[in-house]
């Protein structure tokens, strides 16, 4: 079937991660402050879009590094983050994952993230629910008052950073505590496992939500951006991901921040 060849080709993906440390990691700056890309995201970039590409050679290709970023199309279109959280890679802080999207004339159909360092491989068919490692996950349907919140906070984003701190106090009062965990995708597929109550970034690109998108909502959950629109899959927005009740209550609390 073509999605367990996706993910077998994710976890080759994600072997590459775990053993890149045992070599020299090697880092280039980006745009912007603190934003950094690795030989590893390049490498493993390459990886997957030549073996997705064997699966499926129709498909188009957005992907996060080398300018790869094809129209969604009107057929099959891979959305890819080879490292989210590159900066946790760089310092071996072992929260890093490999994310990837698959998208049928705009929408998505299925979604693969694999952290190789703790073995959790999150994935969801369109209709067909989520899994962690094959078990089926559900979000919360608890309040905010009874969870954790977390938040995203790229430094090379700086332009909303009062806003989103600001937006993190309020939910670190309304909740149990707040996390901030350097990898949107992981940060999301927790929502949809009930580990978070809600995830909320100011910006993130579509590789970096993509295939978490299909997760938290195959789970029960919800995502939109943090206006509480649709959120776009050719262009960056805000992310707010939650349960249903902390969604209701976490939109009403940015609104209040503003």
């Amino acid at each position: 079937m073509i999605y367990e060849e996706i993910i077998g080709v994710v976890k080759k993906a994600g072997e590459m991660i775990f053993h890149a440390h045992e070599e020299e990691i090697t880092v280039f700056d980006k745009e912007g402050t603190s934003n950094f890309v690795t030989k590893h995201d390049k490498d493993i970039q390459s990886f997957l879009i030549s073996h997705l590409r064997q699966i499926l050679p129709e498909a188009n290709f957005l992907a996060e590094e080398d300018g790869i970023q094809q129209e969604l199309g009107d057929g099959y279109c891979f959305i890819i983050d080879p490292i989210d959280g590159t900066t946790n890679f760089i310092f071996d802080y072992r929260h890093s994952c490999v994310s990837v999207g698959l998208a049928m004339r705009g929408k998505m159909q299925f979604g693969c993230i694999y952290n190789p360092y703790t073995n959790e491989l999150y994935t969801a068919v369109k209709g067909e629910g989520a899994k962690l490692n094959g078990k089926e996950i559900h979000s919360t349907e608890k309040g905010l008052a009874e969870n954790l919140a977390a938040f995203g906070c790229a430094r090379y984003n700086t332009g909303d950073t009062c806003r989103i701190f600001d937006y993190a106090k309020r939910l670190y009062l309304n909740s149990l505590g707040i996390r901030e965990g350097g990898s949107a995708a992981l940060d999301i597929c927790r929502v949809a496992s009930g580990a978070n109550g809600v995830y909320v970034e100011l910006l993130l690109q579509p590789w970096d939500y993509a295939a978490a998108s299909l997760i938290v909502m195959e789970a029960g959950g919800f995502i939109s951006t943090a206006e509480g629109g649709m959120i776009t899959l050719d262009k960056p927005c805000s992310i707010l991901a939650a349960g249903r009740q902390c969604w209701k209550e976490a939109v009403k609390l940015l609104h209040e921040s503003c």
